[in-house]
């Protein structure tokens, strides 16, 4: 007889969902998910995950239901699935960077079938996705929280319950406002330092042990020192949409980030140069330009 309490559905197998995907399995979870492409459906087979058909399979005999999705587009249309065939009392945790706006009208459309969704986005790239590195910002109803909460340890290291829903959101914008604003840092520093001429592997070697450091640096200089960014660990394309949600969430607050304001920018400028689906460490490569700074492509 299947243990449902240890299986776990999974909607949206992308680098995050696909990575999550495989670390439960590793940690005795049965898998079940789906995704709209087909290679990342061959992919969470090839992890030892059962690949379903609809969203609406990965309902079945599960503890809770994870969302790992593009856009706020495939959530409605998730969601839509969800509502009509859904078992109620089902819990769905949703781990992407959405509006508020957008979870919420999640929420509230799945409710109506009796079904309670989590805000529980996600701290951490696809890199550290792999290895279990993430960390989960949870918030909603705490009961639904606690009934699975012993799944979020079979993706994380670390899991922090943050009260009503949205505050989960509310702080992963935090987060990534000084994700985005460490990554462009992490890549002036970079360019800096080759165009004086310093190796770009002792400026990552060096500048992580010492008081510069940060966590950003250290997942993204290796790549801007490799002059490598793909495959990506989270893609500028996807990074426009968690930019723009984050910036219009300041706007809302009447609060001033001068920083990350400038970061927006850069990143269409990045994509304008045929970075769109390459690692957001290609920021990089602008500023190399920028700086007319030549070395050779490996």
């Amino acid at each position: 007889m299947i243990d449902s309490s240890r299986t776990v559905g999974i909607i949206g197998l992308g680098i995050m969902g696909g990575a999550i995907a495989a670390n439960l399995v590793k940690r005795g979870f049965a898998v079940r998910g789906y995704d709209v492409a087909p290679t990342a459906m061959e992919r969470l087979r090839a992890n030892g995950g059962t690949a379903v058909t609809t969203p609406a399979e990965t309902t079945r005999g599960v503890a809770v239901v994870l969302t790992s999705l593009p856009s706020a587009k495939a959530l409605d249309a998730t969601v839509k699935a969800l509502v009509k065939d859904a078992p109620a009392s089902l819990v769905v945790a949703e781990l992407s960077t959405f509006a508020l706006a957008d979870k919420d009208k999640a929420r509230k459309a799945l409710a109506t079938a009796g079904v309670t969704l989590l805000d529980c986005p996600l701290s951490g790239t696809g890199s550290q996705a792999e290895t279990g590195d993430l960390v989960v910002f949870a918030s909603g109803e705490r009961t639904a929280y606690d009934r699975v909460a012993h799944v979020f340890p079979g993706f994380t290291r670390a899991q922090s319950y943050l009260g009503a829903f949205g505050n989960g959101s509310r702080m992963k914008f935090v987060a990534n406002l000084l994700v985005a604003i460490h990554n462009v840092a992490s890549a002036e520093a970079m360019v800096l330092g080759m165009k004086a001429g310093l190796d770009p592997d002792d400026i990552v070697r060096v500048i992580s042990s010492g008081a510069g450091n940060s966590r950003v640096f250290e997942l993204r200089a290796p790549l801007m020192a490799k002059n490598r960014y793909k495959p990506a660990t989270m893609k500028n394309d996807v990074w426009t949409k968690d930019l723009k949600v984050i910036g219009a969430f300041a706007k809302s607050l009447k609060v001033d980030t001068p920083l990350f304001s400038r970061i927006a920018a850069l990143n269409n400028e990045v994509i304008k140069l045929g970075y769109g689906d390459s690692d957001t460490a290609a920021v990089c490569a602008l500023l190399e330009k920028r700086a007319k700074l030549k070395r050779r492509k490996i």
